[in-house]
């Protein structure tokens, strides 16, 4: 049984442990099956078919390991039965967004890698979260700790969701005041607290928040959506010229605070610029209508917009997997992050389905980083 370190012993700044940026060496990619029909449409099987899509794109690079209900156990391992480099766990969850109810790693100078089991509460707990309840959730950071073989630091009560954070690796983490200054998250705790919490359990010295997201109902504005690290020194950020668009704003704040900001060694940030899609994404009538509708969930209409973000892409061992929407700007977004990724592949695919749920690739995916 793998230790676990509490608040009271230690932090994994205190331990010379940081977390490492999403461009740097992964050993695997965690997933998790999706499964609930009052978020999927049509049974989820939609969606199902598209996390596989992305799961494979992922295994041309690195291993992934994919957790299931028990119940979906059979169905799952059946769809992954002739790819080798994707394992079929049974790791029970109330949803399937890793990212954001999974640990996030760090690692010390010897490549000695730890896991943070942050507190999860379904996007805002009993103030604006998005289901209830989520126990299963909460327990998936420790379920993917132990299958990695790892310590896992825990936070007393400290709610964070890895969406909500980006790191450069070197000091850096940039998140976003709409998220983690949220009525739902840590109401008792100060800016300043905050600040405190991010410095010790992802090993850095500086905090650069930008105001808004672009998710306000859901994610109450992950970073994922709206900006990342494309390297130390430089971010990538949405943008739209389009001033209906609901996004234009946001944008344009987001890009103005990144490309005045300095990271924790002193450099002026380079921010390239990715655009967001032409169009909004929707569901048609059938889709929606399909969508179960139960107390203490977020009902779905066609008439609302899906979050759909070229940013919210992962970087994997030499390769970007990307989403793509349909739409009439898909091309132009892969050529601008082929741009800043020269030495990286763009694999697209079409996730249209994950959108609907209320993510993208990024939000379904955890790295574990290379050790040693």
């Amino acid at each position: 049984m793998r230790k676990t370190i509490y608040e009271d012993q230690s932090t994994p700044k205190k331990d010379g442990y940081w977390m490492p940026g999403e461009f740097e060496p992964q050993e695997r990619i965690y997933m998790l099956w999706p499964h609930r029909p009052d978020n999927w449409n049509m049974g989820a099987k939609p969606a199902q078919q598209t996390y596989a899509n992305v799961a494979r794109a992922i295994a041309r690079f690195e291993p992934v390991v994919i957790g299931v209900k028990p119940e979906d156990y059979a169905a799952a391992r059946y769809v992954f039965a002739e790819d080798e480099n994707i394992d079929v766990v049974e790791m029970t969850s109330d949803d399937s967004w890793v990212r954001d109810c999974g640990p996030t790693f760090v690692k010390n100078a010897d490549g000695d890698v730890r896991a943070v089991h942050w507190h999860f509460n379904a996007w805002g707990g009993y103030v604006d979260g998005l289901y209830f309840p989520w126990d299963q959730d909460e327990l998936v950071g420790v379920k993917v700790a132990d299958h990695a073989g790892v310590d896992r630091y825990r936070p007393d009560s400290f709610v964070l969701e890895g969406g909500s954070i980006h790191v450069d690796g070197e000091g850096t983490v940039i998140t976003t005041e709409m998220c983690l200054l949220s009525e739902g998250r840590n109401p008792e705790l100060s800016k300043e607290q905050i600040e405190g919490y991010l410095k010790e359990y992802l090993g850095v010295e500086k905090v650069i928040w930008v105001k808004d997201g672009i998710d306000p109902e859901e994610t109450n504005g992950h970073i994922d959506d709206v900006a990342c690290f494309v390297r130390p020194g430089e971010v990538a950020c949405i943008w739209t010229d389009d001033e209906e668009s609901p996004f234009y704003e946001a944008s344009h704040a987001a890009y103005e605070t990144l490309s005045h900001a300095t990271d924790a060694k002193g450099r002026q940030l380079k921010v390239h610029k990715l655009t967001m899609p032409k169009k909004l994404t929707f569901m048609n009538e059938e889709q929606a209508a399909s969508i179960d509708v139960v107390e203490g969930t977020l009902p779905r209409s066609p008439e609302d917009y899906s979050i759909a973000s070229y940013m919210n892409f992962l970087i994997v061992n030499g390769a970007i997997i990307f989403p793509q929407y349909r739409d009439e700007y898909d091309a132009l977004a892969v050529e601008q992050v082929q741009a800043m990724f020269p030495d990286r592949e763009i694999v697209g695919v079409d996730t249209v389905e994950v959108a609907f749920g209320g993510g993208n690739i990024h939000c379904i995916t955890q790295q574990l980083p290379k050790r040693g």
